[in-house]
């Protein structure tokens, strides 16, 4: 990845704030132009959707397509991109969609997820205790903790972590430079899922390929298309966009020592913590784009059909008119509330299919910093850092802490 300041970014028009922090421009966004287009990292412009209950109107709206795959039609990123792929979960609309959803529902279930929760815990155990005093957050730990996570509930060997990190920077690379190489990285990594799942079809072991193997709703099951894209999709969602959020969440508490130190004594506001920082932090950084495809009223405005907009969950998680204060990071902010409206992991029929598993890891993932490491404090000043920039995840490079 390419290195630069925390100030910039792959979207001309959307610098982030100092420290990471939202975009001035996506603040004067929600205040004066919710609908205003923005220019993306392929060079295209759309319209951008910032205001909560827009977003929300978006996701939920049977006219808001995810094919994309029509020529001449606006794009994310130049050159192969996830979104050319008919069979991907991501891409699809009902009634295909819908039936992907009701075959697999049982699969990401909180009872399933939390049968791999202390295997989680120990993993995060290990890691930092073998990361010692001083270490690179980054590398030694966030980077580690969900891949290994992941690559155990595939029954997928560690050995090959470091190509699928490869592998998915390309996919997620916002670069003209990649385009080629994220077209051959992309056919290299279905074969390989490809070549995972014939393995698991002969020697079962119990794990999630297994589990996707079997899944059914009514004798139906999934396609091998199916299967091999969520093979896919797990293996790629399932370390970097994880990985970013504890980077950057780490990152945020650093900000705010205080609120490090209180969760490290408080460990009961762990869960509320990792909810407020999946508002700020989330995985859904700009979103994803959308095809309308008869007119929408939204409270800000109508979007004539045919448009391709792209509704920006970070906006909506920043949206004064939902969130009080939106601005602050407040690990209290949850604490003692049934419901959390924030929309990291999205919002209707694509509401994120592993948001459970991402909740599970990301809350083990703290409470080992915060139990082991409770003076965790950065060895450089936070404002020199670089970021990675030439991505649709944007996070820094490295993050050199100490704990003793």
């Amino acid at each position: 990845m390419t290195a630069r300041s925390s100030t910039t970014s792959p979207w001309p028009d959307l610098p982030p704030g100092p420290l990471g922090t939202p975009s001035p421009d996506l603040l004067r966004r929600l205040a004066e132009a919710p609908l205003e287009p923005t220019v993306m990292p392929s060079g295209d412009q759309v319209p951008m959707i910032v205001r909560y209950e827009d977003v929300r109107a978006v996701l939920t709206s049977p006219a808001s397509s995810r094919n994309l795959r029509a020529p001449g039609l606006p794009r994310m990123v130049s050159g192969t991109a996830l979104e050319d792929d008919p069979s991907a979960l991501i891409n699809q609309d009902p009634p295909e969609h819908t039936r992907y959803r009701r075959i697999m529902q049982g699969t990401f279930t909180p009872r399933h997820i939390e049968r791999w929760r202390p295997r989680a815990a120990a993993i995060a155990g290990e890691l930092v205790e073998a990361a010692g005093q001083e270490f690179d957050l980054v590398a030694d730990f966030a980077l580690r903790l969900p891949a290994r996570v992941i690559c155990e509930m595939l029954g997928v060997p560690m050995d090959r972590f470091e190509q699928f990190r490869g592998w998915t920077e390309m996919f997620l690379s916002t670069s003209e430079a990649s385009a080629e190489a994220r077209g051959e990285g992309f056919a290299a990594f279905m074969a390989y899922a490809g070549e995972l799942i014939a393995e698991h079809r002969v020697r079962r072991g119990g794990d999630l390929i297994d589990l996707l193997i079997e899944a059914r709703d009514e004798g139906d099951r999934l396609s091998e298309a199916e299967l091999t894209h969520m093979v896919f999709t797990l293996i790629m969602a399932g370390h970097e966009t994880t990985a970013s959020i504890i980077i950057r969440g780490v990152f945020r508490l650093l900000c705010h020592p205080e609120q490090y130190a209180e969760l490290a004594a408080r460990p009961e506001l762990l869960e509320p913590a990792v909810e407020e920082i999946l508002r700020c932090e989330g995985p859904g950084g700009n979103g994803l784009l959308r095809l309308i495809t008869e007119d929408v009223e939204l409270p800000s405005g109508v979007i004539p059909k045919g448009s391709v907009v792209l509704p920006n969950p970070s906006g909506a998680n920043h949206d004064p008119a939902v969130f009080d204060d939106a601005l602050r990071f407040d690990i209290h902010r949850f604490a003692g509330k049934a419901a959390n409206p924030h929309l990291a992991f999205g919002h209707g029929p694509h509401y994120c299919l592993g948001a459970n598993l991402a909740r599970m890891e990301l809350q083990e993932a703290f409470r080992a910093l915060v139990t082991r490491l409770p003076t965790l404090r950065p060895q450089e000043d936070l404002a020199t850092l670089r970021w990675s920039s030439d991505g649709l995840i944007h996070r820094p490079l490295r993050l050199p802490v100490k704990g003793g």
